[in-house]
């Protein structure tokens, strides 16, 4: 809604310039929304390309700052989804497009080559970083999972994404 007058009359206050890894404004909350790629893990919520173009577009009529916008690997829906990332609302905001994939050089490849021309793209590689899951998933060590990580953080930025949000599976247990 930034740049828009909001139905009780005020002026909702804008939205700061997006520097990806710089917070300009610290006081200014940003909405990330995960539904085109959560939303579909409940039994019998698959979506369409169209479909889950369409609720993005919404997101963005809505001003959320960042679209996790699926996991481009997983399936064409997922990776056409991405297109969204050059739409923008009427007062010429445009979301950060987000694409979650493994630490992988063929998961990054596909997630970048799926939100390479948005205006604002975001990759999100992440890893399983539990000890359960790095012996039983993985089975690799501590250090080693932490050198992949490394790689695969160095791998992204040499593709030419500047904006990497790392995630962790399973961290806490």
């Amino acid at each position: 809604m930034a740049g828009k007058t909001s139905t009780n009359g005020t002026h909702p206050r804008s939205r700061p310039e997006y520097i990806p890894n710089h917070i300009p404004d610290p006081s200014y909350v940003r909405i990330l929304d995960t539904t085109l790629r959560d939303g579909e893990q409940s039994p019998g919520a698959a979506m369409t390309s169209d479909q889950k173009l369409g609720i993005a577009r919404q997101l963005v009529k809505l001003g959320v700052d960042i679209i996790d916008a699926g996991f481009p690997s997983a399936s064409q829906e997922d990776f056409n989804a991405q297109e969204v990332g050059n739409d923008c609302d009427a007062d010429g905001y445009v979301p950060v497009i987000a694409a979650l994939c493994r630490c992988n050089e063929k998961d990054i490849t596909t997630a970048w080559e799926a939100v390479r021309y948005a205006k604002k793209p975001r990759l999100i590689p992440f890893i399983a970083t539990s000890s359960i899951h790095m012996e039983y998933k993985l089975n690799k060590t501590k250090e080693e999972v932490l050198q992949i990580a490394i790689d695969m953080v160095k791998f992204t930025r040499s593709l030419g994404c500047d904006d990497i949000e790392f995630g962790v599976e399973d961290a806490a247990r």
